[in-house]
């Protein structure tokens, strides 16, 4: 599928933002885990949720879906061995909190993905299920999906190296409630802080008992269980990004929907940041309102923000003077090097770009419509979408169909802000 996108001057308008992608996953994996039936409202129904509820489907939990809600009844301690491999599709959360989940129940199973998902590194996470009592065998390239993972979990101590995704701590603290003995957790390097913080927080509504030095130690007593339980899923503040950018990048003035500032989502910042650059954004009773205006550039550490640097990195060739974007050096292993796409798709438009070790530095740059290669990244494709509508002239963009990943409603939503967007 391919985007076509042409400049504007003004969005207008009101739009609900779709649900967390992150709340999802983890709500789904844990309703599984669970005995009993727990009912998730409003989730969001995406590829990447949908690669979580296929895996926990085969894994015994029973899955209905509806409008508005899914009520899944969880296998609790007697999961079902999987008849055929686990396609995790393009999803990296679900991969990984999935393999913690295997671990912990003690079920033999194979996992794969598409090309993206399989140029992945989870081998940090796989060495600490190996030192807890797993064995993990790659059928690819060593380190990285497929794979097939047997036996189970007993506990102990283990050191994980976090630096290229916290990914790996949160599928440790879900699964190793689920040990026979007490686990310790040590984290080297850690990073994407508030994705720790939200898995720590459902622990807690779980009354999960984990201690915490920080995020460099965790202790986790063994033989605990998770419980049935009804959750409305808050709105992604990641997929909010990319309407914020697009408002504050245009003569707009934009409501959004759903979203909560008090919600544990690190990608919150992402006002922080606009507002750093002068982006005129508020929380009033009617939703999150964004009015564009004058944008300069500035200094951001995003290391714990690395989903948005695909559309902080467009906010930098549009902002006056220099924008640089830092110690995000973990957005390379995503589903493409965010850092060198974003770099090559930019200059492309005629963007003054310069790739750092861990970031991008961008100068304030006239862009012009061209056409543009989305790498097969969702995340990439809504950022380019954004850059061509201060483009000029006529921007296409393709592999937009995974957009699908995590915001199936992308063009309807920006269409409805009176974007001139459409698919091809």
């Amino acid at each position: 599928m391919i985007l076509q996108v042409q400049p504007a001057k003004r969005l207008q308008g009101r739009i609900t933002i779709p649900a967390s992608k992150s709340h999802t996953i983890r709500a789904v994996l844990i309703a599984a885990l669970a005995e009993g039936t727990s009912v998730l409202r409003r989730p969001l129904v995406s590829e990447d949720t949908r690669a979580v509820i296929n895996a926990c489907r085969a894994l015994g939990a029973r899955i209905n879906e509806f409008d508005d809600r899914l009520e899944i009844t969880g296998f609790g301690a007697a999961p079902a061995r999987p008849r055929a491999t686990l396609d995790m599709l393009n999803s990296g959360t679900s991969t990984n909190l999935t393999l913690g989940v295997l671990a912990a129940l003690g079920v033999p199973a194979e996992i794969t993905g598409d090309a993206s998902l399989q140029s992945r590194p989870v081998q940090a996470l796989t060495d600490c299920l190996q030192n807890l009592g797993c064995t993990v065998s790659f059928n690819g390239r060593e380190g990285s999906p497929p794979l097939a993972i047997s036996g189970r979990m007993k506990g102990g101590s283990v050191a994980l190296d976090a630096s290229k995704s916290s990914q790996y701590v949160s599928s440790l603290l879900i699964a190793c409630p689920l040990a026979p003995r007490q686990t310790e957790i040590i984290v080297e390097n850690p990073s994407e802080l508030p994705y720790i913080d939200m898995t720590c927080s459902w622990l807690d509504e779980q009354k999960i008992r984990c201690t915490r030095e920080g995020y460099t130690r965790f202790i986790v007593p063994g033989g605990q269980r998770y419980r049935a339980f009804e959750k409305t899923i808050p709105a992604d503040w990641s997929s909010a990004a990319f309407p914020l950018c697009a408002a504050a990048l245009t003569d707009s003035d934009v409501y959004l929907d759903g979203l909560d500032l008090q919600d544990v989502q690190g990608d919150k910042a992402i006002v922080d940041y606009l507002q750093q650059m002068g982006a005129g954004i508020s929380e009033t009773p009617e939703g999150i309102r964004v009015r564009g205006g004058s944008l300069k550039g500035c200094r951001l550490d995003i290391n714990a923000t690395p989903d948005a640097l695909p559309c902080l990195a467009v906010m930098g060739c549009c902002a006056e003077g220099r924008t640089m974007l830092t110690n995000v050096a973990q957005a390379r292993v995503k589903e493409t090097d965010r850092i060198a796409v974003m770099a090559q798709e930019l200059a492309k438009m005629g963007a003054r770009v310069t790739e750092l070790p861990d970031g991008l530095v961008l100068d304030a740059s006239p862009l012009k419509g061209t056409h543009l290669h989305g790498h097969h990244d969702h995340r990439v494709v809504m950022a380019l979408a954004i850059a061509g509508l201060r483009a000029a002239d006529t921007t296409t963009i393709d592999t937009a169909e995974a957009v699908a990943v995590t915001y199936p409603s992308f063009v309807a939503s920006m269409q409805q802000l009176g974007a001139n967007i459409k698919t091809l």
